[in-house]
């Protein structure tokens, strides 16, 4: 299975999976020609798209799965709720197909496995999306507020993880944002913290964990370098030594190939990127 985040902050969110050349995107947050610029950057072609799973209804989610939707006639995943909650964004000529949460479905020879987080929007969840072929399973959790225990259930013995590492408390607290916003994105149905995002990736942790991708930073009350130091440090005090990055809001990361990483030196954990 491949991996490359296109973007992650509160200005849009997109992560590419796929397997044998097939390719799904979990959410669309760029306009129309920005994802597809980045599907370019990676030589992914965008009509190779075979679906869009839609996570929530928050534009950072949203903003291109329309367009994208009716130029190129990828079907889009949703709940019903977020079907509902997205209908300013959809014209009626779309291929849409429901999914409910608790209930896995198949999209582009992947399976995918989406659970409920808490968020303050009408329908959020996480997925879980595995390559039965080559056997790895990634989780991709952002807009995470708290990691209830079906959150941790459903993350547990994943290969790779793309986890939210929202804010640092302190930059937080002395941000731009007034404190009902400040509030808001603390609280449980908010944005996990670095510390936070920290404890939570310790107690996900396993031997066959081979990369962590920290995403959903702020711009404004986080820093990229801090979010890895924390979370390296928690990390590396358990015996972690897996590949850990950061993924950007203004430019994609590198297309991973996960079953190489995972089978680096023979072994399931990854020591080398």
């Amino acid at each position: 299975m491949k991996l490359a985040v296109l973007g992650s902050g509160s200005r849009g969110n997109a992560t590419l999976l796929g397997s044998g050349g097939r390719w799904i995107l979990v959410d669309a947050g760029f306009s129309g020609k920005q994802v597809e610029e980045r599907l370019d950057t990676l030589d992914v072609p965008v009509n190779g798209v075979e679906g869009i799973v839609v996570t929530h209804e928050h534009v950072d989610h949203t903003r291109g799965i329309g367009v994208l939707a009716r130029r190129y006639g990828i079907p889009l995943y949703m709940t019903p709720g977020t079907r509902e909650a997205c209908a300013h964004l959809l014209k009626g000529t779309e291929s849409v197909v429901e999914y409910r949460p608790g209930r896995s479905f198949r999209v582009a020879g992947l399976t995918v496995a989406p659970f409920l987080t808490v968020h303050d929007a009408v329908d959020p969840v996480a997925v879980t999306v595995s390559g039965p072929e080559c056997g790895s399973r990634v989780g991709l959790a952002m807009d995470l507020g708290r990691p209830t225990a079906q959150i941790r259930h459903s993350l547990r013995d994943c290969h790779f993880l793309v986890l939210e590492a929202n804010h640092d408390e302190r930059l937080l607290r002395e941000g731009p944002y007034p404190p009902t916003v400040q509030a808001r994105i603390a609280s449980s149905h908010g944005h996990l913290s670095n510390h936070a995002a920290a404890q939570f990736a310790r107690e996900l942790l396993h031997p066959g964990l081979a990369g962590i991708i920290l995403a959903h930073l702020s711009q404004e009350c986080n820093r990229p370098e801090l979010a890895r130091r924390v979370i390296r440090d928690a990390l590396t005090t358990a015996g972690f030594r897996g590949y850990l990055g950061v993924a950007r809001q203004d430019q994609p990361t590198d297309l991973m190939d996960l079953t190489r990483l995972r089978s680096a030196n023979g072994s399931d954990q990854l020591t080398l990127f």
